[in-house]
């Protein structure tokens, strides 16, 4: 692999990172924006500042799980990884298009499973971390709706002899921890995807090892890269995930994303890749549903679910035609 190529692919990873945080931009910033409590461009700087924080709170066990737990490292080289990326980086252009809260991260992990099948078949695959990253596909949006209902019904308890106007007030203040925090776990997953990628590729290279840990520069790169798509924002989504599912108070915003926040943090610590837009989405839907069954619009839940279901085979479809044309022509 020439220096040429392996700087390329670097460079084509970072675009995916920085449209992995402008895509799920909406996720980290929808409630906060949608209830009021920050107007777009300060809430946008506010997940910014959060995804790169995480920096400093997360060890890298995602990354190695994306580096040597989905497909066999030795079968790893430039063609795989340009296969992939170009899977990952249509489903999330296309989704983003059409306004659809889809996840990068398993747009990420069908890539890779494309273009490894195609390579080599399915005897590259890790069942180990490939069976625990679709387990988590369901239970991370489960998980968001128990832990979202559950704060709701408690808030609203707690809560229950005090005027609206009053819990208003407190939750306003409290949703900027909130968001913080569900800022916090979106760049502590999604940045390490991006940098697990490039570890597997500079192994690939000849310039790491699966003994090694992930370079120092690469986690920054990719810290620094989600915040800067984050800042500038997926607006498509943002309604689709602030209004159109359910409508949302300050303390709906609150119990969405501290549940959210914490469904992330435990899969970081871990180091299990999930979707945060499946957590997010999951865990406005058991606000909603928690304050009435009515108040959710299934119909639009229903139809982000099977964006869900498409996800991983589609971008796996395009990263095997990738691969086949960068055999033939990269």
């Amino acid at each position: 692999m020439s220096i040429e190529v392996l700087v390329f692919l670097i460079f084509l990873a970072l675009v995916f990172d920085f449209m992995n945080g402008f895509h799920d931009a909406a996720n980290s910033i929808a409630t906060v924006v949608s209830t009021g409590v920050l107007k777009p461009l300060w809430a946008v700087c506010w997940a910014a500042f959060f995804n790169f924080a995480a920096f400093f709170v997360f060890e890298t066990k995602v990354a190695t799980t994306i580096g040597k737990g989905i497909i066999d490292p030795t079968i790893v080289d430039h063609y795989v990884v340009f296969g992939a990326l170009c899977g990952a980086i249509a489903w999330n252009f296309i989704t983003w298009v059409y306004g659809i809260p889809s996840s990068s991260s398993h747009a990420l992990i069908g890539g890779l499973v494309g273009a490894a099948v195609a390579k080599v078949g399915t005897g590259s695959l890790v069942a180990s971390g490939l069976i625990k990253t679709i387990v988590f596909i369901v239970l991370s949006p489960m998980l968001g709706f128990a832990l979202g209902a559950l704060l709701m019904l408690a808030v609203s308890w707690l809560c229950v002899r005090t005027s609206p106007r009053r819990v208003d007030g407190w939750f306003r203040r409290l949703q900027l921890i909130s968001a913080g925090m569900y800022s916090l776990g979106h760049g502590g997953n999604d940045a390490q995807k991006t940098a697990g990628l490039i570890w597997m590729l500079l192994i690939a290279a000849g310039m790491s090892s699966t003994e090694d840990h992930v370079p120092t520069w690469v986690i920054i790169s990719c810290y620094t890269t989600i915040a800067l798509g984050t800042m500038f924002g997926g607006w498509r989504i943002v309604k689709t995930m602030g209004q159109k599912i359910t409508k949302l108070k300050p303390v709906g915003g609150f119990c969405a994303e501290t549940g959210g926040a914490v469904t992330l943090f435990l899969a970081t610590g871990f180091g299990i890749p999930v979707s945060t837009t499946h957590t997010i989405t999951g865990s406005i839907v058991g606000v909603g549903s928690a304050q009435k069954f009515s108040a959710v619009r299934w119909g639009v839940a229903g139809g982000i679910v099977w964006a869900w279901i498409f996800t991983i085979p589609c971008s796996a479809f395009v990263s095997a035609i990738a691969w086949w044309l960068g055999q033939h022509f990269f």
